[in-house]
């Protein structure tokens, strides 16, 4: 019985689809980018980006698992969840309290909130696609590209940090804020790419990052909305 989200096996190795998922997920990657940086210069500033990041991850994913079984590859597989969930849960609840302390000690010190981010997420209700938001991510970063990088035969080492630079870089060309809330959450993803990598390699599961992630930006909630009101 198939694990994995479809059940179309796929007739392609992981290898040889290797190349196919990266040049997929790069040129994703790039035309965000590329969308990015001409969006900045115009009113419509990062958003048409951001909608092509999250629509095109997703869209990308769904196109290589359904037409090319490409599901288990790609580590979008029920196989270990448990595990995978359990792994990336814990992780991700002691980045949790880590970044909320760190917060409430930058906030006492006198840091400034992200108050763009606050305008975004509550003044436009976007707070409610953040789940939509992770899965993109983690399609994308760790199930397209960085299983791509593996499956390839980059170092393991050297596949997360790619994957992570190119996703904490990423905040620049989709965030639609200013510059110092970009590079606030490019920080962020720093550990979030880190400990994201290596939990998908382990586990060969996307889940593992996608609750990893999701724990993070519930960490995130509560540094906009909950710690400044308590310093």
């Amino acid at each position: 019985m198939s694990h994995t989200l479809s059940p179309q096996m796929s007739a392609i190795s992981p290898r040889s689809s290797a190349h196919q998922r990266l040049v997929s997920g790069f040129a994703l990657a790039g035309s965000v980018w590329i969308v990015g940086l001409i969006g900045h210069f115009t009113p419509l500033a990062e958003w048409p980006a951001l909608f092509l990041y999250v629509l095109g991850a997703i869209g990308v994913t769904l196109l290589l698992g359904v037409r090319d079984g490409l599901w288990e590859a790609m580590w979008v597989t029920r196989c270990g969840l448990g595990r995978a969930l359990a792994w990336g849960g814990g992780i991700g609840l002691a980045l949790l309290v880590i970044d909320n302390l760190n917060t409430f000690m930058y906030y006492r010190a006198g840091g400034a909130p992200m108050a763009q981010m606050e305008a975004i997420l509550i003044g436009m209700r976007l707070v409610f696609l953040f789940p939509l938001l992770v899965l993109a991510e983690e399609f994308l970063w760790r199930g397209v590209i960085l299983s791509g990088l593996h499956d390839a035969g980059f170092n393991r080492h050297l596949a997360v940090a790619l994957t992570t630079t190119a996703y904490a870089l990423n905040h620049f060309a989709v965030a639609p804020v200013g510059m110092v809330e970009r590079a606030m959450m490019a920080a962020m993803g720093l550990p979030i790419g880190i400990a994201g990598g290596y939990l998908a390699l382990k586990t060969r599961s996307v889940w593992a990052p996608v609750a990893l992630h999701g724990l993070t930006m519930i960490s995130m909630i509560v540094d906009i909305f909950v710690i400044p009101r308590l310093v």
